[in-house]
C-alpha cells in the first residue's frame, strides 16, 4: 500500500517547508532592518517586524498541516474535520504559490510547489472516504468471485466490479445519418 508512505513523505515535506518559510522570512526581516530603507513611506522597523511575524505564522501553519499529515500516517485513516480543512487549504495555498513563484522565482520553485500539492492531493485520493471492503457486506451478500452485491457479470454489471445491483447500460451508438 502506498497510503502510509505518501502521508509520511507529505508530513516530512511540510515540516521542512515550515522551517524553510520561517527562516526565509526571518532573514528577509533582518535584511530590511539593516538597510534603513522605506517602501512607500513605511517604517523599516514595521516591515522587518511584519516579515518576521508573517514567517512565524506561515511556519506554524505549515507545521500544523504537517502534524495533520503525520497523524494520518500514524493512524492510517483519512483526515477528518479541521484536519481535512487544513490539508485542503494547504493544497490551495500551494497551487496559488506555484502560480506566483513561476514568474517571480522560476520553474524550480514552481516544480517544488506542484510536488507538495500533488502529495497533499494524494493523501485525499488514497484515503478515500468511501472505503469499504467485502467484510462490510453481510454473509448473504458475499459473492463467490469476491465482489459485493451486484458485481458479477451474471447480475448485468461489469465482471468483478460492484455497482450496487444496477445493470450497466451502454450509451447509444452514433447514427450514420
Amino acid at each position: 500500500m502506498v497510503r502510509r508512505p505518501v502521508a509520511w513523505v507529505t508530513a516530512i515535506v511540510l515540516f521542512a517547508e515550515a522551517i524553510g518559510i520561517a527562516l526565509v522570512n526571518w532573514f528577509m526581516g533582518i535584511v530590511v532592518d539593516r538597510q534603513d530603507m522605506s517602501l512607500a513611506g513605511l517604517d523599516s522597523d514595521v516591515m522587518s517586524t511584519s516579515s518576521k511575524v508573517a514567517g512565524l505564522l506561515f511556519g506554524l501553519y505549515f507545521a500544523l498541516c504537517g502534524v495533520v499529515a503525520l497523524r494520518v500516517a500514524l493512524r492510517d485513516r483519512a483526515p477528518a474535520g479541521v484536519g481535512r480543512i487544513l490539508l485542503f487549504s494547504a493544497a490551495v495555498v500551494h497551487a496559488l504559490l506555484g502560480a506566483f513563484t513561476v514568474g517571480l522565482v522560476g520553474w524550480g520553485a514552481f516544480a517544488f510547489m506542484m510536488v507538495v500539492l500533488g502529495l497533499i492531493v494524494l493523501i485525499f485520493m488514497t484515503y478515500d472516504r468511501r472505503e469499504g471492503s467485502v467484510s462490510d457486506a453481510g454473509p448473504d451478500d458475499a459473492k463467490p468471485d469476491g465482489g459485493a452485491t451486484g458485481g458479477g457479470a451474471a447480475n448485468g454489471g461489469a465482471a468483478g466490479g460492484s455497482n450496487g445491483g444496477t445493470p450497466v447500460i451502454p450509451p447509444p451508438a452514433p447514427s450514420a445519418s
